[in-house]
């Protein structure tokens, strides 16, 4: 057996566990080595038939002789019964209410039972125990019998299932594995001097210890060390990455700091010191001949689109072009007309807009302070020889017909929305040099995620809110709060203000699911407001499903106060800006993740009015209560951030797949230190090694890693 052979030459599958396997993403022995346990379980002491106690807490492993599913006794309820037998004796292992489970081993396989043993009129039997198959490993003799007898000393590691492999038989085919001792053949990556600095086991070691671990220590140290090299690898992609990018030739720009004070000076509001230090260093990259990487986080409502204007008007200023890509095209409007509102003093700086459903330019021949439609061949004739200098868009940015003259700057708004190869295109259009790169998201990351997932570029928090803007008061209502909110409501919308209501799905539930049935869609709940609660005010439905052009009508209708109530799903999450919208109503909000919550909450908080957001929920206590406490009492996205990870791990926050991280990576960055330390260690092999000439090994780690990477 190699560790580079497939799982089908070693074990005989059954056509669902090879299907099972396929789509757990297991192919090899190498494979199955790496697929970790999720948790661990005490394993009960293992004992023969014959030597069974009532009372006692037992495993055992026998045979199926048989099984039925019948009526128990007198009060008729569903039982599944199986008898079960080993070398030394029978016994019945009985379920009540749950007869499916005398179904799950077939007579004449083996099974791993682990229970309480029970007695009536005398006859011992195992009162509803677990059950798992183990055909297709063995003879109960061959598979459970150790020397010894040292299983009852381990903890049981219990794996992600699937339907067709149970977290049992992963045990024992990766223990069959380890027994071959093909755990000593696997190259080990991480440098000796690092595994003995930080004081963590080999490979072949923490192997052992993560699938058969002796004590609780045992997969602590184990689980530390495949975090620790995961985290290290990443960050060597990154720093990789951005020296890389860094080794290119960038536009030298010298800011007219007259000129920025000047256009500085007509914002209707004064900027926040987060903001003019933003400002600052971004300009100050601009100067510098290696292209600026720098990452711009800001919660909702922190003005980056203001810092965003001022850093481009400084490159359009010195000759350069600028490129902003947004996700979706109702941001990128916005963010068009944002940038109109800001330069229409100064004419002569055009601005474009390009998506897929049209183009556009700043100014109008005809009217100097508004836009007009232009065709797509004229648009890119313009931005190629440099009469538009600002261009805004979607993913339309980075076609090949999209040509500049000189782009020296690219902005990048929700980066993480779009994909490794979209940001490299856009960032690699002009071929001579590289522009300098900002990007920028509103999504509150822990900083320990932030420093592993951008780990190539520099990091700047917008961390204040402007001047005058209120905290928005969260509330989370119960169903018999409902009618009081629903008050409230009217009063703000009587006094001329406008209301959100976010809904978990689109159309109504199938009623003969019941916990579908406490999901409201949005088009029901449009028809439920309207009909029976505002009567007397207009309600508005946007969703995904709509046409492209509906979806912008309704949207517009909103932001001109036609419509005093937007019914939605989630489709406003990012894109729409109107601050006379001060309530938002997310129904069912225990089902959003936090970041989406703090996100939707962000659509109110765009005026200095007082803003209010009702968590609708039917859930009065647990652990999705704590989450949308948290919620009420953060302050702002970033406390939210470190409130959620440490109740419920960054998974809540951050897809693990998104970043390019396993789940124990993302459960290792709750450890600031561990991040720190592998970050460090990456950047001291990077200052003596930058080329990896004399670290072949973590060269071709490196070759095969697949985190997800900015540059490369």
């Amino acid at each position: 057996m190699q560790t580079e052979d497939l799982i089908t030459q070693h074990f005989r599958l059954a056509p669902s566990q090879a299907k099972a396997l396929e789509k757990l993403r297991l192919e090899t022995v190498r494979d199955l080595l790496y697929y970790f346990p999720a948790r661990y379980g005490q394993v009960l002491p293992e004992k023969k038939i014959a030597e069974l106690l009532v009372g006692d807490n037992v495993t055992i492993y026998a045979q199926v002789v048989r099984a039925k599913v019948s009526k128990a006794w007198k009060k008729k309820i569903p039982m599944g019964e199986v008898t079960l037998e080993d070398q030394t004796g029978r016994i019945k292992a009985i379920w009540f209410h749950q007869p499916y489970l005398a179904k799950k081993v077939a007579p004449a396989h083996f099974a791993r039972l682990q229970g309480k043993v029970a007695e009536r009129k005398g006859e011992l039997y195992l009162a509803n125990p677990e059950i798992e198959a183990v055909s297709g490993l063995g003879t109960s003799e061959t598979l459970f019998a150790d020397e010894n007898n040292a299983e009852i000393n381990y903890l049981l590691p219990v794996y992600p299932e699937t339907r067709g492999i149970s977290s049992l038989w992963l045990h024992h085919a990766v223990k069959k594995i380890l027994k071959n001792n093909l755990q000593e053949s696997l190259t080990d990556y991480l440098p000796t001097e690092i595994i003995k600095k930080y004081n963590l086991p080999k490979l072949a070691t923490a192997l052992v210890w993560i699938h058969s671990p002796r004590t609780e220590s045992d997969s602590l140290a184990a689980r530390k060390r495949f975090a620790f090299e995961e985290i290290f690898f990443i960050q060597l992609t990154r720093l990789r990455a951005k020296l890389n990018y860094q080794e290119q030739q960038a536009f030298v720009i010298k800011p007219e700091q007259k000129g920025l004070d000047e256009f500085i000076s007509r914002f209707p509001f004064p900027l926040t010191s987060a903001q003019d230090r933003a400002i600052q260093q971004i300009t100050t990259d601009f100067t510098k001949s290696a292209p600026m990487t720098r990452l711009l986080e800001g919660d909702v409502g922190s003005g980056k689109t203001a810092v965003a204007t001022v850093t481009a008007l400084a490159v359009v200023q010195a000759g350069g072009e600028v490129a902003y890509m947004a996700p979706t095209e109702i941001l990128a409007k916005q963010h068009f007309e944002s940038f109109i509102s800001y330069f229409r003093h100064l004419p002569r700086v055009q601005i474009g807009l390009i998506t897929g459903a049209g183009c556009y330019k700043f100014p109008s021949k005809i009217n100097l302070n508004s836009y007009t439609n232009i065709s797509r061949p004229q648009l890119l004739k313009w931005v190629a020889n440099g009469e538009i200098p600002i261009l805004i868009g979607t993913h339309a940015l980075i076609q090949k017909a999209v040509k500049f003259k000189n782009l020296a700057y690219v902005i990048i708004d929700e980066q993480h929305r779009f994909g490794v190869m979209q940001r490299a295109k856009l960032v690699r259009k002009d071929e001579n040099k590289a522009p300098h790169l900002l990007s920028m998201t509103a999504t509150p990351i822990p900083r320990t995620l932030a420093l592993t997932i951008y780990g190539d570029l520099d990091l700047t928090l917008l961390d204040e809110l402007p001047a005058g803007r209120k905290q928005v008061k969260t509330e989370i209502v119960s169903e018999v709060n409902r009618n009081k909110a629903y008050a409230h409501i009217k009063q703000e919308l009587e006094s001329g203000r406008q209301a959100f209501v976010i809904c978990p799905r689109i159309d109504e539930p199938d009623p003969t699911k019941a916990l579908a049935m406490q999901t409201k869609s949005a088009k029901a709940e449009a028809r439920r407001l309207q009909d029976k609660i505002f009567p007397d005010f207009t309600i508005g439905l946007v969703h995904s499903k709509l046409k492209p052009k509906d979806k912008e009508e309704v949207m517009s209708d909103f932001a001109s106060g036609k419509i005093d109530i937007l019914v939605s799903t989630s489709v406003v999450e990012v894109g729409v800006n109107v601050p006379n919208a001060t309530i938002i109503i997310i129904e069912g909000a225990e089902r959003f993740g936090l970041a989406q919550l703090h996100q939707l909450r962000g659509r109110v908080l765009r005026s200095s009015h007082q803003a209010h957001c009702y968590l609708f929920t039917s859930k009065a206590s647990g652990q999705e209560n704590a989450r949308l406490k948290a919620l009420e009492k953060a302050k702002n996205g970033f406390e939210l951030a470190e409130l959620d990870l440490k109740l419920r791990g960054s998974g809540s926050l951050s897809s693990g797949k998104q970043w390019g991280l396993s789940d124990l990576g993302m459960e290792a960055i709750k450890n600031l230190k561990m991040v720190e330390a592998a970050r460090l260690e990456a950047q001291n092999l990077l200052k003596t090694d930058p080329d990896l000439k004399n670290s072949k090994l973590i060269k071709e780690k490196l070759a095969e890693q697949k985190a997800e990477i900015h540059f490369e």
